[in-house]
């Protein structure tokens, strides 16, 4: 968790929604020179807080809405800063709770210094990142399509499929007058059919664009990320627009985090309770890395013979968490040194010799 503690004359607090925006301002002393709810509109916000431009910064949550006023803050050169809304607890306790007073409470930390922030990913690649996210949903509609075929098919006790569904071509060989012979059965996978062939255009259409947006945008890193045994187009894109900027994170530990790579201790007095946080970070991340381990495994021997050791201690799964933070390290360095990947120097001398016997 980290902190945004610079010092400013003016501490602009916001409570944003899709239309309306509440607004808080505090001086140095901590007294309020601004309390009023207004329309979330970029001309209005200039307007309230065109008396206090000097030194001022502005912080709203981390939630959906928040791109317009990153940006506008960004074009006016004033300092913003995003909280992170899962780090943000103090402004959802209390007995009362409105727009004023969540406006109000973010103000308070920022002045102190409390206020948790979260990376303000920047206008230009941020757009590109959410039409990946939006290939993720498509592909997920993709296979709940698949997936209700395969029950409806298991419904009536019908023999299983020959091959797999996931291919165009084994799907247009599907004969399903003889299979499904009720006619609103047949109506019903012929719809599913249908869509499958939609969701396949929709998203190859998608991928070859972002593919063609990367090697424009960072064709170095998205090279190196392609280095890797076993991370390919689809897996790179996901780490080269989810991470962005590896200088961002200060070091690897710090990076393995917020892929939710690492488990977080909590002690109190002396004694574990046990382990905490496995929720906060990037879930897109954590599925690339955890892709990437099993994929990686295929391609190199090595990993294969490291994965049997690690299993007979630790279990399978375990094994698999440990090699993708491994993955996860591996790639903090990469980005960080601008090199490509090198199996040898991944295993060290110790890997190699146990690998060898």
């Amino acid at each position: 968790m980290r902190f945004y503690t610079t010092q400013h004359r003016f501490y602009f607090g916001v409570d944003l929604h899709a239309r309306t925006m509440a607004l808080h301002i505090l001086d140095q002393a901590g007294h309020t020179v601004l309390a009023t709810t207004l329309d979330a509109d970029g001309p209005t916000f200039l307007d309230a807080l065109k008396p206090y431009r000097d030194d001022l910064v502005v912080c709203c949550e981390c939630l959906f809405c928040w791109y317009w006023l990153a940006d506008l803050c960004k074009e006016e050169e004033i300092a913003f800063v995003l909280g992170h809304a899962l780090y943000m607890k103090a402004i959802h306790g209390g007995k009362a709770k409105n727009d004023q007073i969540d406006a109000a409470k973010i103000a308070r930390l920022l002045r102190g210094g409390n206020i948790p922030f979260a990376y303000v990913y920047p206008k230009g690649m941020r757009e590109t990142r959410d039409l990946f996210r939006r290939r993720l949903y498509l592909v997920r509609k993709r296979a709940e399509t698949m997936t209700h075929i395969q029950n409806t098919n298991s419904q009536y006790n019908l023999p299983p499929f020959g091959k797999k569904l996931a291919f165009a071509a084994n799907r247009h060989e599907l004969k399903i007058a003889e299979r499904f012979t009720d006619p609103q059965l047949r109506k019903n996978i012929e719809t599913d059919l249908h869509l499958l062939d939609h969701y396949d255009e929709l998203i190859g259409d998608l991928e070859l664009h972002l593919t063609r947006t990367a090697k424009v945008e960072d064709p170095q890193a998205y090279a190196r990320l392609q280095s890797i045994p076993g991370v390919g187009k689809i897996l790179a894109l996901v780490l080269l627009y989810e991470i962005h900027q590896m200088r961002r994170f200060d070091s690897a530990g710090q990076f393995l985090s917020y892929c939710r790579l690492v488990r977080c201790a909590h002690e109190s007095a002396g004694k574990k309770l046990g382990f905490g946080g496995m929720k906060i970070g990037n879930a897109h991340l954590r599925w690339a890395f955890a892709e990437a381990a099993v994929l990686f495994a295929r391609h190199s021997p090595r990993a294969k013979q490291w994965l049997a050791r690690q299993a007979k201690k630790h279990g399978k799964g375990r094994a698999l968490s440990r090699l993708a933070a491994r993955l996860g390290r591996t790639v903090y360095h990469l980005l960080r040194k601008g090199e490509v990947f090198d199996e040898n120097r991944f295993w060290g001398n110790r890997e190699r010799v146990a690998g060898s016997r």
